[in-house]
């Protein structure tokens, strides 16, 4: 029997920032050389949301055939069905919550008046 493994979702998923968020007023001006910089932190915010959605893709697919063993009878440990049913639907939600950020910040940046 193949074991899942449990710690997978630690790589992908922080509940917790590395360090605190600066507040609104100590947010540092940057000076007008560094804008390739943003572009280069949006560019891999954007890789790594699209690596959530292939993580949480190979979470519900691996869900779905521990479901399908247990119920032909090759596998008859609960727990890892469990398991691995748990794990897709909290990568599912922290994807659904990642994507309701993204539009909402996309709508507020298209309410924006230039």
């Amino acid at each position: 029997m193949e074991l899942l493994d449990i710690y997978s979702l630690d790589k992908g998923y922080q509940v917790a920032p590395e360090r605190p968020y600066a507040l609104v007023d100590e947010v540092p001006v940057l000076p007008e050389g560094e804008a390739g910089e943003d572009k280069q932190s949006f560019q891999s915010v954007l890789e790594a949301a699209m690596g959530l959605v292939k993580e949480t893709n190979t979470l519900q697919n691996r869900a779905e055939n521990e479901a399908i063993r247990f119920e032909l009878g090759l596998a008859d440990n609960t727990h890892d069905l469990m398991i691995a049913e748990q794990k897709a639907t909290i990568a599912l939600q922290y994807t659904k919550a990642v994507r309701d950020g993204f539009i909402e910040a996309y709508n507020q940046l298209m309410q924006m008046q230039i």
